[in-house]
């Protein structure tokens, strides 16, 4: 690895608990631990699994009008948002395109903002080149962000604040835990019950060994983080959605409430918004689909679909053999006319086709808890 690669608050833990290291994103991540990435994917989906997502950029937008300057950059409801809600968004281009996807949390005397780790400093200077004048942009370097994600997470967080179980879907509340004031929202990536814990740096391995010596809490890193969150259907950043793909082609309209579209209160005014609201209207000309194989045969990203004319219907972005569900599963771009349910592909893989069949998301069905 690089040498000049950063390292999260949590590096030498990740040493000691005999991580394999990768570069991911400009840092020194954990990509599996002695386990392997199968016993990790199956702890977080079976008990709990703690993932340290530090390189995750955390940021605060403060004063009266940062939510509605914030509206100015995403196709979401920020305006609305309660107090210690949370709500997923986007930052949209001009053409319409995702420049990335990012968690919005309302809190007292701030909203608290979620972005990718390799978009943090562009998606930083985007807003502070556009709503800087309206509100106050503050990075937050200082914070670690941990991820404790499974059926038991709960349990095994609560005993560290019981307070926690209070807190349903995309809640958030302050706790004190191991002695760090931190934040926490009930949410995360796996298509699990879970908790995203954004605590003090040099707090951080303090609280992760306390969560680590819960009897339900393993380790995981980021290819366990991988495996699950497609089988939950959720997109990654630069693999799934990028700044050439709309929300709508991305299946992500769900996340533009009605007050934002045309009719509502507060429909458009976000970079892109004639081009999204067209495709609302009318439809995509390709969509994010589901595939499931039908021979058990991986399909990874870059895979050519064609049908079996041999004519080209669009490629993959994600794909695995899925631990939980025990077969081939991918995510891919479609022609619009291809990508109903049970509609039958071929994927190219190393100069063989497999056949695949459209299918609904999530692979695994999700268990947030909502009350």
């Amino acid at each position: 690895m690089s040498a000049d690669l950063s390292k999260t608050p949590l590096h030498d833990l990740h040493a000691e608990l005999g991580a394999k290291m990768v570069p991911f994103a400009g840092y020194a991540m954990p990509v599996n631990y002695p386990a392997g990435i199968i016993a990790e994917h199956r702890q977080c989906r079976e008990s709990a699994a703690l993932f340290d997502v530090s390189h995750m950029g955390q940021l605060r937008l403060v004063g009266d009008d940062a939510a509605r300057a914030l509206e100015t950059l995403v196709p979401v409801d920020v305006l609305d948002l309660g107090l210690h809600r949370q709500r997923y968004a986007l930052f949209t281009n001009p053409s319409g395109g995702i420049l990335d996807d990012l968690m919005i949390t309302r809190r007292e005397g701030d909203l608290l903002v979620i972005v990718n780790a390799a978009c943090k400093a562009a998606d930083t200077q985007h807003l502070i080149t556009h709503i800087g004048a309206r509100c106050t942009v503050v990075p937050l370097p200082d914070r670690a962000l941990l991820a404790l994600q499974g059926p038991q997470a709960v349990n095994a967080l609560a005993r560290l604040d019981a307070g926690v179980a209070r807190l349903t879907f995309m809640t958030g509340g302050a706790f004190r835990l191991a002695g760090a004031d931190c934040y926490v929202t009930r949410s995360g990536y796996t298509g699990e019950d879970g908790f995203e814990i954004s605590v003090p740096a040099d707090q951080a391995v303090a609280l992760a060994r306390a969560l680590l010596h819960e009897p339900e809490v393993k380790p995981a890193g980021l290819g366990a983080r991988d495996t699950l969150r497609l089988e939950a259907g959720l997109c990654l950043y630069g693999h799934d959605i990028d700044a050439k793909t709309t929300p709508v082609e991305a299946a992500l309209t769900w996340a533009i409430q009605k007050v934002r579209r045309p009719g509502g209160a507060r429909a458009g005014g976000y970079p892109g918004a004639a081009v999204v609201e067209a495709q609302l209207a009318s439809g995509a000309p390709v969509k994010r689909v589901g595939l499931v194989g039908l021979e058990r045969v991986p399909v990874r990203e870059g895979a050519v679909v064609v049908d079996a004319a041999g004519r080209r219907l669009g490629h993959v972005t994600s794909g695995t053999l899925a631990p939980t569900v025990n077969q081939p599963v991918a995510m891919a771009y479609l022609g619009a006319n291809h990508a109903q349910l049970h509609h039958e592909v071929l994927a190219e893989v190393r100069g063989k086709r497999v056949p695949m069949r459209v299918a609904a998301m999530p692979f695994a069905p999700h268990r947030y808890f909502r009350g």
